[in-house]
Order: C-alpha cells, then sequence, then structure tokens
C-alpha cells in the first residue's frame, strides 16, 4: 500500500505538464491549438493527395502495359507512356514530401511558440505602468504621513 502512494499514474504526470501555478490545470495556448487546428488538415489533404496520385499512376500503368506491349515498335508512345509515369511518381513524392514537412513544421512550432512581440510589448508596458503607480502611491502616502505628524504636532 505504502509503494502505491508513491506511485503516480501517467494521467497525473500529464496534468502535471500543464498545472500553472496554483495547481490548477491549463489548457495549451491560443496559438498553438489555432496552429494545429489549420495545419493538421492541410498537412493531411497533402497526404491523401500524394496517395491518390500514387494510386493513378499505378492503375494507368497498369492499363497501359498491355498496349505498350501489343505496340512495341512504336516508340513514341512508349515514351510517352514512361514520361507520363515518371510525372505521376515525381508528382506523389512532391505531394508526400509536402504533408511530411507541413507536419514537421507544425511540430518544431508547437515546441518553440511563444508570445507575439506585441503581446510582449503590451505586457512590459503594463508591468512599467504598474511600477510608476506604485511610486505615486508610495509618495502619496509618505506625504499624508507627514502631513499627519505635522498636524498632530501643532494642534
Amino acid at each position: 500500500m505504502a509503494d502505491q502512494s508513491h506511485q503516480q499514474r501517467p494521467t497525473d504526470a500529464m496534468k502535471g505538464m500543464f498545472a500553472g501555478q496554483k495547481g490548477q490545470a491549463q489548457g495549451p495556448p491560443t496559438s498553438k491549438v489555432l496552429a494545429v487546428v489549420t495545419l493538421v488538415p492541410v498537412a493531411g489533404f497533402l497526404l491523401l493527395l500524394s496517395g491518390l496520385t500514387l494510386a493513378a499512376t499505378f492503375i494507368g500503368l497498369a492499363v497501359s502495359t498491355p498496349l505498350l506491349v501489343m505496340c512495341s515498335p512504336v516508340l513514341v508512345p512508349a515514351a510517352a507512356l514512361i514520361g507520363l509515369a515518371m510525372t505521376g511518381f515525381l508528382a506523389s513524392g512532391a505531394f508526400g514530401i509536402t504533408g511530411i514537412s507541413s507536419l514537421s513544421w507544425i511540430a518544431n512550432y508547437l515546441r518553440r511558440a511563444r508570445l507575439p512581440e506585441h503581446l510582449e510589448h503590451a505586457k512590459q508596458r503594463a508591468q512599467e505602468t504598474a511600477g510608476q503607480m506604485g511610486q505615486t502611491v508610495t509618495g502619496k502616502a509618505q506625504e499624508t504621513a507627514g502631513r499627519a505628524q505635522e498636524a498632530a504636532g501643532t494642534g
């Protein structure tokens, strides 16, 4: 029983990753959620397009190979067929690489996501304003204390 109290469940470990200062679970930042919601469908579509292009290329080769065999003395259709097949393979590879690189970019973006510069600037301005207000309040409190001592000394 004592061993079970020291073990941490995986869900507790995941909650600990997103825990705030008060120990409450917080979700990921909005910028990360928007990046995933926007780019994952795009990457998925490109990977789907890659697969469809590859399948269409194989079907085209399967259909046109018997024609090539029957018309083997004619080299122009053979060259056209080879050219189209190579174009299909290259297009399939390009769509696949684009989809995978999009997913890689998403992963790197999520690892290095930071506040935009204008939000960082606003945060800095708010801190400066709070510091100035604190100094103003301290000065007014000292003036009030000084006046109270003068009034007590003259009264």
